[in-house]
């Protein structure tokens, strides 16, 4: 694999960059905000399982399948902040090329907050602009209501629903939901996600003046 290598993808709010074995600490801490290896519909590793997916996502990495990130907020200068998650390009095609964007979460106190799409934003302008990708694909759970509802607000199709087609951790049988986002697609698609970060941009910014001049009154 040539055309994918580890890199670091700086937005508005996050900062993705390459996986490594020192984040576990960071991600461990991330994942305990909200104890998110408790939601049943999603793959994210408890505790004491943190060591063993992060040498699971490297592995795959050495053999050119998956592409793995560490998600931090975005820090005073544009220095890297405190971790808050895991994404990753899967399932890659290096002769079409085609990536999935996968295996992702984000600590829960920072959801709703435009790290999802800022991240979306930085994973699809690059494969669709440096990569050259002609199609990106998402999957997620059937009953992963939440995430299936994300995925569309990208501007995703969905292509169809492979039934019985993988088993959970727990062993039950997941039909897994299918989208993607043609090259054709990919500037409405990128025109939607800047414009919901400009607009949340604009409401925390009068949300910082009306705070202030709340202060200043008392």
């Amino acid at each position: 694999m040539t055309f994918l290598k580890p890199l670091t993808l700086t937005g508005r709010t996050v900062i993705l960059e390459p996986l490594a074995r020192e984040h576990h600490d960071g991600l461990v801490e991330a994942a305990g905000d909200g104890q998110l290896w408790k939601l049943w519909y999603t793959s994210v590793p408890a505790p004491g399982e943190m060591a063993a997916e992060i040498r699971r996502r490297l592995a795959l990495q050495e053999q050119g399948s998956m592409l793995p990130f560490t998600t931090r907020l975005l820090g005073g200068n544009g220095a890297p902040g405190r971790i808050i998650g895991m994404t990753t390009y899967m399932n890659i095609d290096a002769a079409t090329p085609r990536v999935e964007i996968g295996s992702t979460w984000n600590a829960a106190s920072v959801q709703g907050t435009g790290t999802n799409p800022d991240s979306k934003l930085l994973l699809l302008r690059h494969a669709f602009e440096s990569i050259g990708c002609p199609a990106v694909e998402f999957r997620t759970h059937w009953l992963n209501h939440q995430s299936r509802e994300a995925i569309a607000r990208l501007g995703a199709k969905q292509d169809g629903v492979l039934r019985s087609h993988s088993r959970t951790s727990d062993g039950h049988l997941r039909d897994t939901v299918v989208f993607s986002i043609l090259e054709h697609e990919w500037p409405a698609v990128r025109a939607g996600l800047e414009y919901r970060l400009d607009r949340r941009g604009r409401d925390r910014g009068q949300e910082q003046r009306t705070s202030g001049r709340t202060v200043a009154r008392n």
